[in-house]
């Protein structure tokens, strides 16, 4: 009993509640078990996550008053005879029938689906080639690295001003510089045949933020991979083919997808360039045509049906490219 009594009051005064090693005298060595902690009370528990949602609650209330609440009324309404003149009346799906009998929707969609198919591939390789052309390690890199991203930081509407003067048919620059090299420009904008590669033309322009991803994704490529090319004797083309591309295939799929909602939702280039559509409304896309109906025509319930159609192609596009990228993305870790 003393001897125990010792090991007890010698736990205490060396360990504490930390559960270290004791050596009580006579030589012999006891471990002591660490005390549990006290658990937390429920009164404690309840009050820190009211603090919780207290400190939560700002961005709780923005979240519902513009992000749920609109999103929730969109969907009511795209089933609704609605404007702001008047209040909403439901008629069920007949928006959504309305839509596929509406000519200008299937001329507004397939301007809208013609510009994505060439602008993304088009964008996606103009970004990869100016990431690829500025990841050398040359002197005054930085500065050739900025003057690509400044025109990205443009906003659209000046950008488009900007590119309404110089794709002009009669005294554009493009066209001015085409014929001092005894090319005859095409009338950019006012061509139903031209209009939509000029408006591509404009995109592969502005691609600074995806040429900055595709630039931190080469760097972070491992050297090894490159140094074991050059001992198998690969060419430039076989270790862009072999390494760098495989290598950058997670950053292509993710610039890709947000490429395709970006082209899907395009509004102020083709607005600015020629808020008609003009010409043969061939520059008339979806979201153009989506405007009109809200905020010209009042018709917001076939605006909002149009919005959730859009909604279900570009979560159906996404679905796909992901799916698709589980045979074709390589990831490092895999």
């Amino acid at each position: 009993m003393t001897f125990r009594r010792a090991c007890s009051r010698s736990s205490k005064s060396t360990s504490g509640a930390f559960g270290f090693v004791n050596r009580p005298r006579g030589g012999r060595t006891v471990a002591v078990d660490s005390p549990r902690l006290p658990s937390r009370s429920g009164s404690n528990a309840r009050r820190e996550t009211r603090t919780a949602l207290l400190f939560a609650l700002p961005w709780i209330i923005g979240f519902s008053a513009f992000l749920f609440y609109p999103l929730a009324a969109s969907i009511y309404y795209s089933f609704c005879d609605y404007s702001v003149l008047r209040p909403p009346v439901y008629i069920g799906g007949d928006n959504y029938r309305d839509l596929l009998r509406d000519e200008l929707f299937w001329t507004s969609l397939r301007n809208t689906g013609l510009y994505a198919f060439f602008a993304v591939p088009a964008t996606t390789a103009t970004a990869i080639t100016l990431a690829l052309l500025l990841n050398a390690n040359i002197r005054g890199m930085a500065a050739y690295r900025a003057a690509f991203f400044v025109p990205s930081l443009v906003p659209l509407v000046a950008m488009a001003v900007v590119w309404q003067y110089m794709l002009n048919g009669q005294h554009g620059v493009l066209n001015d510089l085409l014929g001092r090299v005894g090319v005859r420009g095409p009338d950019w904008l006012g061509d139903p045949n031209w209009s939509k590669p000029a408006l591509v033309l404009v995109a592969a322009w502005s691609v600074g933020h995806a040429m900055v991803i595709y630039l931190a994704g080469l760097q972070d490529v491992p050297r090894q991979l490159y140094e074991a090319a050059d001992l198998d004797g690969a060419t430039w083309w076989e270790r862009l083919r072999s390494v760098t591309l495989p290598m950058l295939s997670p950053v292509i799929l993710f610039n890709v997808i947000m490429g395709i909602i970006g082209a899907l939702q395009v509004f102020t280039l083709p607005y600015v360039l020629s808020s008609t559509g003009s010409p043969a409304r061939s520059l008339y896309f979806y979201t153009m045509y989506l405007f009109d109906n809200a905020f010209v025509y009042h018709k917001m319930g076939y605006a909002c049906a149009m919005g959730w159609i859009m909604f279900v192609v570009i979560v159906a596009l996404t679905f796909t490219a992901l799916k698709l990228s589980e045979r074709h993305v390589h990831y490092g870790g895999s």
